[in-house]
């Protein structure tokens, strides 16, 4: 991302992650980068053009941090390792990560403006294609004798509640280190993994 752009969405995802969407402001933006609300707008035309602008970076950090793994042969080798970077992307872009699933809420409640509801339905597509990826993975998985699952949708939605509950948990501590991240990431895969019933794949 363009660096002026950039620090505009990382400043505003924090705001959006503090006080959700209806409660923040652009002057509330303004304030926390230092700057008036004219440099918000010189890139962002709206307060729902910048929180989509954040939902549509969240997801390309998470496509960006599985797409490595796509390619692995072994289907629950691939999804193991897609899960530990898209949960380590969930912890290292936390702010983003929240916005996004507040995206999702807003959505699904209704509680939009036709601009951002309009915009929120192309990006949900966009994450219902970044899910294939691992429903995909998980019924390879399955159809090979790796885990024991029945239902895809139901298996694929709930390993999604594990892998992302660091949005909801997670905050960094005061001399954490990445052997500190890696150790919580996992964790949180080590859990999602087993319910799906992961039969003998290596210990990542």
């Amino acid at each position: 991302m363009e660096g002026s752009r950039a620090e505009i969405l990382a400043a505003a995802a924090v705001c959006f992650m503090d006080r959700g969407y209806t409660e923040t402001s652009i002057d509330d933006v303004a304030r926390r980068l230092g700057a008036t609300k004219g440099r918000v707008y010189h890139h962002f035309a709206s307060k729902a053009d910048l929180f989509a602008g954040i939902f549509r970076a969240g997801m390309e950090m998470d496509y960006a941090a599985i797409e490595p793994f796509r390619d692995i042969a072994d289907p629950l080798d691939r999804l193991e390792r897609m899960a530990a970077a898209h949960c380590r992307q969930i912890i290292r872009s936390r702010p983003f990560q929240r916005v996004v699933w507040q995206g999702v809420q807003l959505l699904l409640r209704g509680a939009t403006t036709p601009e951002l509801r309009s915009e929120l339905e192309r990006l949900n597509d966009y994450r219902d294609a970044y899910e294939k990826i691992f429903r995909e993975a998980l019924a390879q998985a399955r159809d090979a004798g790796a885990l024991a699952v029945d239902n895809l949708g139901l298996s694929v939605s709930l390993m999604f509640v594990a892998l992302n509950s660091p949005i909801f948990w997670y905050s960094p501590r005061s001399g954490e280190t990445e052997a500190d991240i890696e150790k919580l990431v996992r964790q949180v895969v080590a859990f999602a993994m087993g319910g799906l019933g992961a039969k003998g794949g290596p210990d990542r």
